[in-house]
């Protein structure tokens, strides 16, 4: 149901069993990575490097190192033409024209930490982003990573509405990481390839607002009872802080969403290039439910999210967690939408 970043591209990729971007495009296409240079970021900018479908990588952060994470990256030998930006003055330029803005930016979160205790630090960043998106390249699809992706996705929202040039279908939420983790969980318990796990994950990007349907799994975890059923769904919610954990103060969750987010991004490409039936799951202005915002699987087109899949069908636990996340993402939407008004 869902698409994979994982088609070989080139003879270096298959070699690397990395087998996991689309084919070529007509297409040239602009992508711009908003904080480059950081922990998310880099390894990001690495894996768009390698996708056939961009032809411009544009790395901006406001870190001294960002023009050397360019010239690193422009050594590799796959197409796209990569410039580094650094600093307020160049983000003007950074974002001109580009059809795809991916924002990774922000401070990370360290053990004890929340998403929500991220807010205050990145909604600034998020709304300043979004206001040079807005000036610069307003057509653009705008993927955000920056946590709380719940209340940040609501912030640049606003101020692109504000700026008279809002399009919902074309600002997402990446929450494909909890898509990630929950086909590898999968993948380990029933002992296949994790790449060929499909599993719907909704609602938002933390806590009790992650719902792994696992009910809709295919294949289906072989897990005997309803308390493994519960485990594995309160593993999925926590795995962020899982990987926090175990750096013990040395970061978060930065590899995983790189990968993660490349695959979002590739699928937003494949969309903007014309390919058919492209599926992932994504954080959307929606009707679905009380939530303004919501993530469920969507097929990406040429203008970014061209038909919203719903979620299906509920088992009674679902239910329960759906119940449970509503009004949590009520909050942070509305706690983001407060900060723009």
């Amino acid at each position: 149901m869902f698409s994979r970043v994982l088609k070989p591209v080139a003879t270096v990729a298959v070699q690397n069993g990395a087998k996991n971007f689309s084919t070529t495009s007509e297409l040239k296409l602009k992508v711009m990575v908003a904080g480059a240079s950081g922990g998310i970021g880099q390894p990001l900018s690495l894996l768009l490097k390698q996708n056939p479908l961009v032809s411009q990588l544009a790395l901006y952060d406001i870190a001294p190192v960002t023009p050397g994470v360019a010239v690193d990256l422009s050594h590799m030998d796959t197409p796209a033409e990569v410039q580094g930006y650094k600093g307020p003055d160049e983000l003007d330029c950074a974002v001109a024209d580009a059809h795809v803005v991916v924002i990774p930016a922000g401070v990370p979160r360290k053990p004890g930490m929340t998403r929500d205790d991220l807010f205050n630090v990145n909604a600034s960043i998020v709304r300043d982003l979004a206001q040079c998106i807005a000036k610069n390249s307003p057509k653009a699809i705008v993927a955000i990573i920056t946590n709380p992706v719940n209340s940040m996705v609501p912030i640049a929202s606003e101020v692109l509405k504000k700026a008279g040039v809002y399009d919902p279908n074309r600002v997402v939420g990446v929450t494909t990481l909890d898509v990630v983790r929950a086909c590898s969980f999968i993948g380990t318990i029933n002992g296949v390839d994790p790449r060929q796990v499909t599993v719907p994950v909704i609602g938002g990007h933390s806590g009790v607002t992650i719902i792994p349907l696992l009910s809709q799994a295919k294949p289906a975890p072989k897990l005997s009872d309803q308390a493994k059923i519960e485990a594995l769904t309160k593993r999925i919610q926590e795995a962020g802080t899982e990987v926090v954990k175990a750096k013990a103060g040395g970061g978060s969750a930065t590899l995983s969403m790189a990968w993660a987010g490349a695959r979002l991004t590739n699928a937003v490409l494949r969309g903007l290039s014309g390919e058919d039936n492209v599926v992932e799951c994504a954080y959307v202005k929606s009707d679905l439910t009380e939530a303004k915002y919501f993530a469920n699987p969507v097929v990406f087109g040429k203008n970014g999210v061209a038909k919203n899949l719903g979620y299906g069908k509920l088992n009674a636990y679902e239910q329960k967690l759906l119940k449970a996340a509503i009004p949590e993402l009520k909050k942070n939407i509305e706690t983001g939408e407060k900060f723009v008004k």
